[in-house]
């Protein structure tokens, strides 16, 4: 197992030993977890073997692929510059006729990642039903969206949640809820992954109950986006019904809107070309250094992420000269092109490896993808350079705390930014770990959320709270020394400061 573990420890080869050996222990740790995943499936029910099993078929794929890899699946030196053509400017995109919009939607099925869990900001449940604006949910805005859309434009675009078997079931209670609405909410599972031992390479399940043993098992990413909504039965649904494109997103970013410009770029192409898939971008900032940018590599444009990047060409990845997109996974994707790559078998994503430590120690890993990646799999794949609106991801409290200022307003389901504000670039925010991460102690160090409209630049660290009608301008920097406690009173206007430790206000 020796050449398997310098695999999972890092892109090393090993020095010693010849090709038979490492095709030996490569052959028997395939044969060994085949073993294991039949001893899985023998526990299902036999009304849910055949589901299972296409499952761990799918794992056991993804697991020789895993086996096969050696080194960054990028070679540095043969990235190209991108072509003039592969990135569109998004101003220049042609506006549709409304006699065509409601053509053009009858075309079209929207999909939300919904995945992941709202723990990293110390929620329970789906991170969708996160309060974000007004007391309404990320779900509840989505519905809010297609329902608008639906009702400006007399049709009836579907909603699709990819969940994960972390969020499934809370989200089946919830959508109850929207059953009166003009969207049709369809949901479908993101595939159950064993999660594997970094020593052994084996599965750490006993079983596929896994509501008995949750830690044992991992949604594998977003990647997983295509086999699974065709294994649902979804993807050939929609193709029958005349839909052409799907439009994927994370249901955390609050500025995935259906762009009806890009879907007329799609639908109508100017010059006749089909384009099977199209990759959102926006110009990279300091604050985005570590997203997946878009390169020209073997003639297809395709999706770099930084887990590709040898380690000495990390900081050439980061910089915004070099790279100056990064992906806003925000996609477009043609059905029937899905489909085809599906039946080829010709849907090759770079494997992200992920490695974890259970509760009791143990060192395990998870192996994933990333739904952008497909992009060289795909014919005529586009870049489009978007506007920094369409990218409003609620990763942190920080991000809430924007998204819940008079730096927006909401106009049906969507966030649109205060034509006050001077500059449309968000401002920067840092709040500490310690005192702001999860949700409900965040919201109770605001008596209210503090006019944000001139902000640049926040930074705020330890023990601080903010009273009500506080207005923060330019570059605010408030720290409190551990032991210490500053209580910005209401109605302070806090412009280029600097609030330290012992509560004297200076000049920054």
């Amino acid at each position: 197992m020796e050449y398997i573990l310098n695999r999972v420890r890092g892109h090393q080869r090993v020095p010693s030993g010849s090709r038979e050996f490492k095709e030996l222990t490569k052959r028997d740790a395939q044969i060994q977890l085949q073993h294991e995943l039949d001893k899985l499936l023998a526990t299902v029910p036999d009304a849910r073997k055949a589901t299972v099993e296409k499952e761990l078929n799918g794992f056991a794929q993804l697991f020789h692929r895993f086996l096969q890899e050696e080194g960054p699946s990028v070679d540095w030196e043969r990235i190209e510059k991108l072509p003039e053509n592969a990135v569109r400017d998004y101003s220049t995109l042609q506006q549709p006729s409304t006699d065509q919009i409601h053509m053009m939607l009858d075309k079209l099925v929207v999909v939300k990642l919904n995945g992941g869990l709202g723990t990293s900001m110390g929620c329970h449940g789906p991170k969708s039903v996160i309060p974000v604006r007004s007391d309404l949910t990320f779900l509840d805005l989505t519905v809010q969206q297609i329902e608008h859309l639906n009702k400006t434009y007399k049709t009836s675009v579907p909603l699709v949640l990819m969940n994960s078997f972390n969020t499934d079931e809370d989200t089946q209670k919830i959508i109850r809820k929207y059953k009166g609405l003009q969207v049709e909410i369809y949901t479908f599972n993101q595939s159950c992954f064993p999660r594997i031992n970094r020593e052994s390479l084996l599965p750490v399940a006993k079983s596929c109950n896994v509501d008995a043993d949750m830690e044992a098992w991992y949604p594998p990413g977003h990647g997983d986006f295509y086999e699974s909504f065709r294994n649902s039965g979804l993807l050939r649904k929609f193709i029958e019904a005349g839909r052409e494109y799907c439009f994927v997103s994370n249901i955390d970013n609050l500025g995935a809107t259906v762009d009806l410009n890009i879907l007329n770029l799609l639908l109508n192409p100017a010059d006749g070309n089909s384009t099977e898939f199209v990759m959102e971008v926006t110009d990279k900032t300091r604050a985005d250094v570590k997203g997946g940018t878009l390169i020209h590599y073997e003639n297809k444009l395709r999706l770099l992420e930084i887990a590709q990047v040898p380690k000495e060409h990390v900081d050439d990845f980061k910089s915004i000269k070099t790279f100056k997109f990064f992906n806003t996974n925000n996609l477009w994707a043609k059905l029937d092109a899905i489909e085809r790559v599906l039946n080829q078998n010709s849907l090759n994503m770079e494997i992200i490896v992920n490695s974890k430590s259970l509760a009791n120690g143990l060192n395990v890993i998870q192996l994933e993808t990333a739904v952008g990646a497909a992009m060289k799999t795909f014919e005529g794949g586009l870049g489009i350079s978007v506007p920094r609106s369409r990218f409003l991801p609620v990763k942190k409290t920080s991000d809430l705390l924007l998204v819940m200022s008079n730096l927006y307003s909401l106009k049906n389901g969507s966030l649109v930014m205060s034509p006050q504000r001077m500059f449309p670039t968000t401002p920067l925010v840092k709040l500490g770990d310690n005192h702001f991460s999860k949700v409900k102690e965040f919201l109770s160090r605001f008596a209210n959320i503090p006019d944000l409209i001139e902000l640049d630049h926040l930074t705020v660290s330890g023990d601080v709270t903010f009273g009500r009608g506080v207005s923060l301008k330019g570059t605010v920097i408030i720290i409190a020394n551990h032991g210490d406690r500053i209580d910005i009173p209401s109605g302070a206007m806090l412009e280029n400061k600097i609030v330290s430790g012992n509560m004297r206000i200076l000049d920054h």
